[in-house]
């Protein structure tokens, strides 16, 4: 079981993400007010705790919600979850798209540091199910799908 440490946001693209403590996840589009939500397979996007800990060990000043993640989560290791896993958040449901993603231009964190990690330990997800999700919620893997069956 993981919880949720941050709910990340940003109202523009390109723009870092704030924690702004709770937000509703909305049933195949994201989070609610998030610029990067909307139809398709990166509908919210997560990133393990204790890799951003990890990097900033390494030296680097960075807030949640700098790499563009929605979700902080710490307890679970997101990028060796297989893509098809469900994750459970109070009434939201999740599932695991993509994992990891192609670093733009490059990004300022990759500009200031030499490296970021988004491109290689972020994932995304899918809403399935909204609901609110808040920090301090924990995020519980759930059994897969099998195939032809849909969300409760």
């Amino acid at each position: 079981m993981g919880k949720i440490m941050a709910v990340c946001l940003s109202g523009q693209k390109g723009t870092p993400k704030k924690n702004i403590g709770a937000a509703l996840l909305v049933e195949d589009h994201g989070l609610e007010g998030d610029a990067h939500a909307g139809l398709g397979p990166r509908q919210v996007s997560l990133l393990s705790h204790d890799k951003i800990q990890a990097f900033r060990k390494k030296g680097a000043e960075v807030e949640d919600g700098d790499f563009g993640e929605n979700l902080v989560v710490e307890g679970l290791d997101l990028k060796n979850l297989p893509v098809g896993t469900l994750l459970k958040c109070g009434e939201a449901l999740l599932e695991m798209t993509i994992i990891g993603k192609e670093c733009h231009s490059p990004c300022q964190i990759y500009q200031r540091m030499g490296d970021c990690i988004m491109p290689r330990e972020g994932v995304f997800a899918r809403v399935l199910r909204g609901g609110l999700v808040r920090v301090g919620d924990g995020l519980a893997v759930e059994p897969a799908l099998r195939k032809g069956e849909t969300p409760c």
